[in-house]
């Protein structure tokens, strides 16, 4: 008893001080960085129904049923066999220990032993998903591509290590009459079974052998788990609290720096715009790239990575992480003169640079499509990160793509990305039959229901003005009182803030704020996503606040309503596309469809990537005005997906889509590889095709 007491003690003080030692440093990091900003500790009840259906119920992780069942297993084995753990080091004082009150239950058995089963079955899945997938069948196309793998294998290795181990030092107990269950734990009885010839002598060593074997295994895997990317066993709890709720999607966060918002009318001396090296992150993003688990899962959903571009979400959080780890030697010394050469060269690496640790094409072939953030089990929140990387290169280095310039001097000096002024905000209102009410700096009349929020693409874009004139002539029809801000309106900032001039966009949401406010706007209509989700989840952090609508929420309002009648039969077989800023980012799926559904004479077919996995057009992150130069072009891939449906109508319901999508079956029917018949168009246009009664539709086509 006195030696497996000793072994056993001083096998967990060594290894504890392994693994306190590299937790001390992890922590001295995340000191190291800038505090986060406020508001990550409040909605306790919010993050505890995080930690409940995320963390306890693996929520994200069964989106994808056959890993997402396996880690169940094994997320579930580990938090039940905790208690041979405890059973384990109690029997190192005293062979027949258990657990007080129940401890000799039978069913407990059971439990321990159905859940070492399920650990053990959940390894072979997961060693039969990365044989499947393993990079070098599928190159590119594996999740785990750029994966840490040796360690992963280690990491399967040591969990099958612990199952067996396990099982036998509880078979011998069995054999030797100190196991504290006395049915129940079939597993450890059919051990028993096998290893019961040997005789109680040798049956006797096995449980003190195998006992310390076990726990020698367990304290490994610990020391394992810390030094590797399972320390998102421990920091995934940390990390899905402190995320931003309900998810990091939807708004930006504005520039902080030392967990204060940065004034750009009075910015101070020691204020850090945006990520120019990895202590400007804050100790938020250091435990995401702490937690990343390098599962793929952001990956295989990128539409840039999809494309052939350099952007992995998963390998950038890895770099920045494997950057951090490699730099903290130099970043936490108190004489830097003394620290290892290849630790100050780390630190002294551009955070972004062609030498850097990103390179300028990872960070620009981003259209912050939230399908990584979508797809992350651990709540990392990437696009922050890539924003802020994005704001320093912009705001401090004046270093981005040369066709951005152009956007921005547009933004700065006409107030939209063609350049066009406002002047020329309301020559979309030319044809329709009724005149459109414009705001001249007045208040909103009391009988104005909504203000519509033309957009710059619906003011200037000649598919979108489309949209616009349906949209209006569709309210006048349901006697909607509408009005427009006209030339009063300006970009809402949308293509600036996600390229990274957020002094452009903080200039001009704050003139769009002081517009409406000034006019007693309450309530808007949108008919541009990317507006829609400013004017809803940003422009709050400037003092506006108004109850916005998506152009296709208020009109599936009017078709249920009966104010709004589809008679005309469309005939067509449609596709709908989820924009990625009303779908993924907030979460806008139905009324499109609520829509698409009552026109009478349509078949709704719906893309293979759907809803929370639609697939980008590739126009976010103000990717609609820079070059895309390297693979292939993402509104391509996505034209393809959604030809694939067969559709006579491919609909959309924001004017980047119905614009890249519009560009990519032009191309595909001068290739000869679909009908000339099919057309892009927004929901709306279809929807009035619909409400029109048939003279007058062929009046509009003549």
């Amino acid at each position: 008893m006195v030696l497996r007491i000793v072994l056993g003690l001083l096998m967990t003080a060594v290894a504890f001080a392994v693994a306190g030692r590299r937790l001390a440093m992890l922590y001295r990091i995340g000191r190291a960085a800038q505090p986060v900003e406020p508001g990550r500790t409040r909605g306790v009840p919010a993050r505890l129904r995080a930690e409940l259906t995320e963390v306890l119920g693996q929520r994200k992780l069964l989106t994808w049923t056959v890993p997402g069942v396996a880690h169940v297993l094994a997320f579930w084995g580990f938090l039940v066999l905790a208690l041979t753990i405890v059973e384990g080091y109690g029997a190192l004082f005293q062979r027949d220990f258990h657990l007080p009150l129940i401890g000799t239950q039978p069913w407990l058995g059971f439990l321990e032993d159905l859940f070492t089963v399920a650990t053990l079955v959940s390894v072979l899945v997961f060693a039969a998903i990365r044989v499947r997938h393993s990079p070098a069948r599928e190159g590119r196309r594996s999740r785990f591509f750029g994966s840490h793998l040796d360690a992963a294998w280690l990491v399967l290795f040591m969990i099958f290590n612990v199952v067996w181990s396990l099982l036998l030092y509880r078979g011998a107990q069995i054999n030797t009459g100190n196991f504290p269950y006395a049915s129940g734990a079939f597993a450890s009885e059919a051990v028993a079974r096998l290893i019961h010839p040997l005789g109680a002598g040798a049956n006797d060593v096995i449980e003190t052998a195998g006992l310390l074997l076990a726990i020698g295994i367990i304290l490994l895997f610990l020391v394992l788990v810390v030094h590797s990317k399972h320390l998102h066993i421990f920091t995934a709890v940390a990390n899905v609290g402190f995320g931003r709720r309900p998810r990091a999607l939807g708004a930006l966060l504005p520039v902080y720096s030392g967990g204060k918002p940065v004034d750009f009318e009075d910015p101070g001396e020691d204020d850090r715009i945006g990520r120019s090296s990895i202590e400007d992150f804050t100790w938020k993003g250091m435990l995401d790239f702490a937690t990343c688990t390098e599962c793929g899962r952001c990956q295989s959903q990128c539409p840039a990575w999809n494309t052939g571009k350099p952007l992995s979400p998963k390998t950038l959080i890895m770099g920045l992480r494997d950057h951090a780890l490699a730099a903290a030697p130099y970043l936490l010394a108190e004489d830097k003169s003394k620290v290892d050469a290849l630790a100050a060269a780390a630190a002294q690496t551009p955070l972004v640079g062609t030498e850097g640790v990103v390179h300028p094409d990872v960070l620009w072939s981003c259209t912050t499509c939230g399908a990584c953030v979508e797809q992350c089990p651990v709540d990392i929140e990437h696009i922050d990160h890539i924003v802020d990387m994005r704001r320093y290169q912009v705001l401090m280095e004046s270093e981005f793509p040369p066709e951005a310039g152009v956007l921005l001097r547009n933004l700065e000096h006409a107030g939209d990305p063609w350049g066009r002024g406002a002047g020329a905000r309301t020559e979309w209102t030319d044809g329709l039959d009724f005149p459109v009410r414009t705001l001249d700096g007045e208040r909103i009349p009391d009988d104005v229901e909504y203000l519509f929020w033309v957009g710059c693409a619906g003011a200037f874009d000649d598919r979108a003005q489309r949209t616009s004139r349906a949209v209006a002539e569709l309210l006048h029809t349901a006697g909607v009182e509408f009005a427009v801000l006209g030339s009063g309106e300006t970009c809402t900032g949308d293509p600036a803030r996600r390229i990274g001039n957020e002094l452009l966009f903080q200039q001009l949401a704050a003139q769009n704020v002081e517009t409406l406010n000034g006019a007693g706007v309450r309530r808007i209509v949108a008919t541009c996503a990317h507006c829609f989700n400013t004017l809803a989840n940003e422009y709050p952090q400037l003092g506006g606040h108004y109850e916005v609508l998506h152009h296709t929420q208020l009109l599936s309002r009017l078709v249920a309503d009966g104010r709004l009648v589809p008679v005309t039969p469309v005939g067509a077989t449609i596709t709908y596309h989820d924009p990625c800023y009303l779908g993924r980012h907030n979460r806008v799926f139905t009324p499109p469809r609520e829509i698409l559904g009552t026109l009478p004479g349509t078949r709704l077919a719906e893309p293979q990537r759907t809803r929370e996995t639609s697939f980008c057009c590739g126009a976010g992150g103000a990717r609609m005005w820079l070059d895309e130069t390297i693979g292939t072009r993402i509104n391509e891939t996505r034209t393809d997906e959604l030809l694939a449906a067969e559709p006579d109508v491919v609909a959309a319901a924001c004017p980047y889509c119905v614009d890249m999508l519009a560009d990519g079956v032009a191309l595909r029917q001068q290739q000869g590889r679909t009908g000339a018949h099919v057309t892009v168009t927004d929901v709306a246009e279809v929807l009035l095709r619909s409400v029109r009664e048939p003279a007058a539709n062929d009046h509009r086509r003549a």
